[in-house]
């Protein structure tokens, strides 16, 4: 308020303990202390938080009891001190009750309202994550899931998403699974609720995996992606064990494609995940994903964390014999990791190193170790050595250099300022 103005003094029950300031929709939880709904909700659903943040109380009930006759007090001292510059807050709408998602799911189950109802119960868990945990509640998850197992319209079998919207030559109507994938994503279930949808048989993560492959909106595709990525950062060593080839030659052609920025870091963070599992490498570069990853590193505008990510996921790769194949078998595969080095972050010439430490060590026959002299690889090698990067790079690059002294050491190739740094 101006100098002219007079100072108001806001009763202190008023005020929000968690935002400290005064509450537009007052909620009190069951230890009996009153916070302004957003911000209470923020501490309990955003921060994953289960104590009352004044009592430290362990909260088994998260119910959250509208205080009308405080909003109605505060209300009316915002009106009487309206002349003074308080601006009075509307009334808050109620967040909708169980009762009501339950009616809506049932009505859903109609065909002719199906689609209607799948729009307002997104329109619904949009609001706020009081009603993404009322719809959880209720058993939404349970029901979507149904829904993306089991499409009214069965997309083809034989036509890949791009080709099917090329065809058309119009823009796809969102389906019933669309909307069943956006929701899901947009609940953002608990770890619970995502163990949930594995089911047993993995037939879930079959059904994401042909909206990923097969869907016409690019929107879904994503969220089928991102849904994916929560469920396996929650699954059983044998849910990871058992994923199917299939799903990562899908995963590969998002890369490829590109489809959006968010599909390709969580396709790369669901494939780092799941590399270390059974068989898992062997599956991602039968599906061809090596080569990919160097595409991207080519082509990459992201000045640090795609290819600090993709490198990671390379790092991995390498450690089988047939991805580092894969990488020597392209023809800039060497050249483009060693570029990486001092170019993206420390921890992206970490990995770069590592993986050049797996190929030297496990592939390095004379035609790689020539190869890695004449593409620079290892004058790059020299200069680490010769800049602060971490003493476990700088030992990885040294072991590399010893590994093939006498192929390198008095090579033309080397740049004349590195051969003081060449190990002896």
């Amino acid at each position: 308020m101006g100098d002219s103005q007079k100072e108001i003094e806001v009763p202190s029950y008023f005020v929000c303990p968690i935002s400290l300031e005064i509450m537009k929709d007052p909620v009190t939880l069951s230890t009996g202390i009153t916070y302004d709904r957003e911000a209470i909700e923020k501490w309990l659903y955003t921060r994953k938080n289960t104590t009352c943040p004044i009592t430290k109380q362990v909260l088994t009930d998260l119910e959250l009891t509208p205080n009308h006759t405080l909003r109605r007090l505060i209300q009316s001292w915002c009106t009487i001190n309206g002349p003074y510059g308080v601006e009075r807050f509307p009334t808050p709408r109620l967040p909708i009750s169980k009762s009501q998602i339950l009616k809506l799911l049932q009505d859903s189950k109609s065909p002719n309202l199906q689609m209607k109802c799948l729009k307002r119960l997104k329109t619904i868990v949009l609001e706020s994550d009081m009603n993404k945990r009322s719809t959880e509640a209720v058993g939404a998850a349970e029901y979507l899931s149904y829904i993306i197992c089991n499409p009214s319209c069965n997309l083809s079998s034989s036509s890949p998403a791009i080709e099917v919207s090329q065809i058309n030559g119009l823009d796809n109507l969102p389906t019933d699974v669309d909307e069943a994938v956006s929701i899901l994503y947009h609940l953002h279930l608990s770890k619970t609720g995502l163990k949930s949808l594995f089911g047993r048989t993995g037939e879930f993560v079959d059904a994401l995996t042909r909206v990923m492959e097969r869907a016409t909106s690019y929107e879904s595709r994503t969220y089928a992606v991102l849904l994916l990525k929560s469920m396996l950062e929650v699954a059983e060593p044998s849910q990871m064990i058992s994923i199917k080839p299939h799903l990562f030659k899908v995963l590969t052609q998002i890369l490829a494609n590109q489809i959006s920025q968010k599909a390709t870091k969580a396709a790369l963070k669901l494939l780092i995940d799941v590399c270390p599992w059974g068989r898992n490498r062997i599956k991602a570069v039968e599906a061809g994903v090596v080569s990919v990853l160097i595409d991207i590193l080519l082509d990459c505008t992201d000045q640090k964390r795609v290819p600090e990510i993709v490198l990671t996921l390379l790092d991995h790769l390498c450690q089988c014999a047939d991805g580092r194949a894969e990488l020597l078998k392209h023809g800039a595969g060497l050249a483009v990791v060693s570029k990486k080095i001092f170019r993206v972050s420390q921890v992206a010439s970490s990995k770069a190193v590592r993986i050049l430490h797996a190929v030297a060590k496990f592939s390095g026959n004379k035609s790689v170790v020539q190869e890695m002299l004449q593409l620079g690889v290892v004058g790059k090698l020299c200069y680490v050595l010769q800049v602060e990067c971490g003493s476990k790079t700088s030992e990885k690059a040294s072991e590399i250099l010893k590994m093939h002294a006498r192929a390198w050491k008095n090579s033309s190739c080397i740049p004349y300022e590195f051969v003081s740094s060449y190990p002896s």
